[in-house]
């Protein structure tokens, strides 16, 4: 099969390789469609704390079960499935907690085991999720980074009236936004770029304070520093995006926290269960999606993709194999 192969940091070579065999409790997946993401630019650029190489990248897959390595009543050969990523062990604390992405010995798809940017892969039966019949592949696509969202919003304990800042408007920041509508939420964009601000209506500084939530889906330590001082009164700041190492350590005027009882909270990916929700809210129209797909284009030209994507030029883009 051809795939996408990074042996080191910084390159990577489009090639053969054989075709995976699944295991017990596994199942090989033909790839019908996958999606490119910064941290997948990230990844092959300059590495990430969870890579471990080689490794083929790729998160965001939908696929057609081909094989499995044994029997499992929930999945079919021939059945089309989102791979949630992540593979947590579901006994340690974090796990039973309800925190799935945090498992201690979580291992991650394009991170620690082999990903989409392939013809096929081997994906552990328990990460298949069933994608509903009307749901485009397109559109499916999406469970991934819509789930992310799902997780931060959850943390952030959005709810009907509340008034919510978003620092960025690319494919994060827009489902973002997107997704706090759905909960009821009122969503306020901050976009430096100008295409972007416009396409979704959003503004180049905040035009008013006293959230009662903010994210940050850019990767900006004065972005953290607008949106902790928009907040309100028991307003919660979700750290969404992570920083350079050279910008994560800045001042917090802790007092503030104090006096007006606000949050700090991180969110980094997701669990299972945001994959079913995510999924289930695109299916039902709740949120949105169809009109973020900005290129459509084969695994080959992964180059040219990865360009598109450090220029801010598209949304969100499709890679097929």
């Amino acid at each position: 099969m051809k795939a996408v192969l990074i042996e080191e940091i910084g390159s990577y070579k489009y090639t053969e390789m054989d075709i995976p065999v699944p295991k017990s409790g596994e199942a090989l997946i033909k790839v019908n469609v996958t999606g490119l993401c910064r941290t997948d630019l990230k990844i092959i650029k300059v590495g990430h704390r969870d890579l471990v190489l080689p490794r083929v990248p790729g998160e965001e897959v939908i696929g057609v079960v081909e094989a499995m390595g044994s029997d499992d009543p929930e999945i079919s050969i021939g059945q089309r499935v989102y791979i949630y990523p992540g593979i947590s062990c579901g006994e340690c604390r974090p796990c039973k907690s309800g925190a799935g992405n945090l498992c201690e010995g979580m291992k991650i798809m394009g991170f620690h085991r082999d990903g989409g940017f392939a013809e096929y892969l081997s994906a552990p039966l328990k990460s298949l999720i069933p994608v509903p019949d009307e749901l485009p592949d397109e559109e499916a696509i999406f469970a991934e980074p819509l789930s992310c969202c799902l997780n931060a919003i959850e943390l952030a304990r959005i709810s009907e009236g509340d008034k919510v800042g978003i620092w960025g408007a690319g494919p994060a920041g827009t489902l973002l936004s997107r997704a706090v509508k759905a909960f009821g939420g009122t969503a306020l964009n901050v976009e430096k770029d100008k295409r972007r601000r416009l396409l979704i209506e959003g503004y180049e500084t905040l035009p008013e304070k006293g959230l009662d939530a903010a994210f940050v889906a850019v990767g900006d330590k004065n972005a953290y520093i607008e949106a902790m001082e928009s907040l309100g009164p028991r307003g919660r700041l979700v750290v969404f995006s992570g920083l350079p190492k050279d910008d994560s350590l800045f001042q917090v005027d802790f007092n503030r926290i104090h006096y007006l009882e606000q949050t700090v909270v991180g969110a980094y990916g997701c669990s299972y269960r945001h994959g079913v929700q995510a999924l289930n809210m695109i299916a039902a129209g709740q949120v949105n999606v169809k009109d973020m797909i900005s290129h459509k284009m084969p695994l080959s030209e992964l180059e040219e993709a990865m360009g598109l994507v450090e220029r801010r030029e598209g949304m969100k883009i499709l890679l097929y194999p």
